[in-house]
């Protein structure tokens, strides 16, 4: 065999095991306890390796911000995002694109709760707040700071920090729950997916805690993909994965996000949460 040959076929080895090397990651927004999340994404990733072809790892972590940090950095090509979170990651890597959302998530919502010795009654009209103690959930989420801060500046006419005696961020929607159940904040605001699964699965003692305001609709959840990922995995990847997340159609994992199904998002779905976003300051 030639030498211009054998170089030939070493460089088309080391190609072909780079190629067969790479690993599709992806992460999620911490939004509630970190072994459901693990449970629920460790399925998603053997879903999309079977329908895509490739090594798929799912990458968790600690924060909103890191999920982000992880997407900027490449560290992952894929994450589960919420709105506000997918807002700031397509920014920072310009050409990624949002490429699907649950069905719900077209019409998300955010619940206001409260413990019962507030004594603050339910009604369709934004309660009167002032002077509690309240609690967000994470900084960065969508559905339990974003949208709560603007609908309390819009319909209290003062910022969030004029409104409340002391205010907390628990961290996820789930502790927002276990905070304003055990009495440690007054009233809380969260994602009502998870309120409604806490009440279905029993996780939430009703008697202490319960919902009294439900927010307009807003855009939310959505799978946001990097650009170049068709650069990295070969052409038309960014299609099939498309296709993978808007064809997952196992029951039980629908039912662990709870979604009914996926369908199509593009990035001007987010546009009224990043204006939101720069009306309330969280972002320029």
């Amino acid at each position: 065999m030639g030498l211009f040959k054998m170089a030939a076929l070493v460089a088309l080895s080391s190609i072909s095991s780079s190629v067969f090397a790479a690993v599709f990651t992806f992460t999620a927004i911490p939004d509630e306890n970190e072994s459901q999340l693990r449970t629920r994404f460790e399925k998603v990733a053997v879903y999309l390796e079977k329908e895509l072809g490739v090594e798929v790892k799912y990458v968790p972590v600690k924060s909103y911000s890191a999920a982000v940090t992880a997407f900027r950095n490449n560290q992952v090509q894929l994450a589960w995002f919420g709105g506000l979170s997918g807002v700031q990651a397509r920014r920072l890597v310009p050409g990624s694109e949002a490429i699907a959302q649950g069905n719900e998530d077209q019409f998300f919502q955010s619940y206001f709760i409260a413990n019962n010795s507030a004594q603050i009654i339910p009604s369709d009209n934004f309660p009167n707040l002032n002077g509690v103690t309240f609690t967000f959930g994470s900084k960065g989420s969508t559905s339990g700071r974003l949208m709560p801060e603007f609908f309390i500046e819009r319909n209290l006419g003062k910022k969030a920090k004029d409104v409340f005696k002391r205010i907390g961020f628990s961290g996820d929607h789930s502790r927002t729950i276990a905070q304003v159940e055990s009495g440690a904040y007054q009233v809380g605001a969260l994602n009502y997916k998870v309120w409604e699964t806490a009440v279905e699965n029993g996780t939430v003692d009703v008697n202490k805690v319960k919902v009294i305001w439900q927010s307009p609709t807003y855009p939310d959840y959505q799978w946001t993909v990097r650009e170049g990922v068709d650069s990295a995995f070969g052409d038309g990847f960014k299609e099939r994965l498309t296709q993978a997340l808007l064809g997952m159609d196992d029951p039980e994992l629908l039912a662990s996000f709870p979604r009914k199904s996926f369908v199509p998002a593009d990035n001007l779905d987010y546009e009224p949460i990043e204006n939101v976003a720069k009306a309330i300051g969280l972002i320029d």
